[in-house]
């Protein structure tokens, strides 16, 4: 019995069934490569806690450049010590507007000699007052831009001392002295209001005025609707209380009038 004779295939034929399988094999290899959808997952679940990281800002940082003086201004000083070293004296103050942008910042020259720069506190060094303004020069542009503003700072008594200057007490926002960031009726330092209030550390090495003025006029922005209240009816109160004390005043003197004339006549 004859054997059936074999078709030949078409060249070209064989050519395009070869292409074809070697197309599925490389797919086949490619899919192999391929990532099993839990890791897939598993990867975007990381990227936004990566970029959210990255992108974290710091409340501190003025939200626009805007330089102008505003309604509330912040200051803070660094000071260094004079005669024994015991006595402090202005070496820097800064001012920065409601968005805490700077609008004054100047190293100052004490009128008595430096004896300690107290550079791990204050970050001054002697370089920083070779050049520095002289303290009357400072005094005054510091004068000129806190008067008839609402000053805010922490534990400004210091910093007027130092700047030999006041300010009206309506005007003043310490955070120092706000009831509500007191413990126990004790003062709370600048850093720990921060780190509670506004989720930052500042203060961590050498103190930047910049950052605790801007520290001290978000506090005052955050809690600035209750705060103005507070001090709204603490005015009224003292008004009442006022009032109070000229009605007994004159209820006082109206009964010794009285007497007087029961006894001449």
């Amino acid at each position: 019995m004859k054997k059936p004779k074999q078709t030949q295939l078409n060249p070209n034929w064989l050519q395009l069934q070869q292409k074809l399988n070697d197309s599925k094999a490389s797919r086949t290899f490619k899919n192999s490569d391929k990532v099993t959808p839990e890791s897939i997952l598993g990867k975007r679940k990381e990227r936004p806690d990566e970029e959210s990281n990255d992108s974290q800002i710091n409340p501190l940082t003025p939200v626009n450049d805007d330089s102008s003086l505003t309604d509330a201004v912040a200051m803070d000083c660094e000071m260094v010590g004079v005669g024994q070293g015991n006595k402090s004296a202005l070496g820097r103050v800064t001012l920065v507007n409601k968005w805490g942008n700077v609008i004054y910042d100047e190293f100052v020259r004490p009128m008595e000699r430096v004896v300690d720069f107290r550079t791990k506190i204050s970050g001054i060094r002697p370089r920083d007052l070779r050049k520095a303004k002289d303290f009357w020069t400072a005094q005054k542009k510091v004068s000129e831009l806190i008067n008839g503003r609402i000053l805010v700072g922490h534990a400004l008594s210091n910093d007027f001392k130092a700047l030999l200057l006041s300010h009206p007490k309506k005007d003043i926002r310490d955070t120092s002295e706000y009831q509500p960031f007191l413990r126990s009726s004790s003062r709370r330092a600048l850093r720990h209001l921060a780190d509670e209030h506004l989720g930052v550390q500042i203060q961590t090495g050498e103190h930047c005025p910049i950052e605790d003025a801007r520290a001290a006029m978000l506090l005052y922005q955050r809690h600035k609707k209750e705060w103005e209240k507070s001090i709204k009816d603490q005015f009224r109160l003292k008004q009442k209380q006022r009032k109070s004390k000229q009605k007994k005043k004159h209820k006082i003197e109206e009964a010794s009038n009285a007497n007087h004339v029961e006894i001449e006549s």
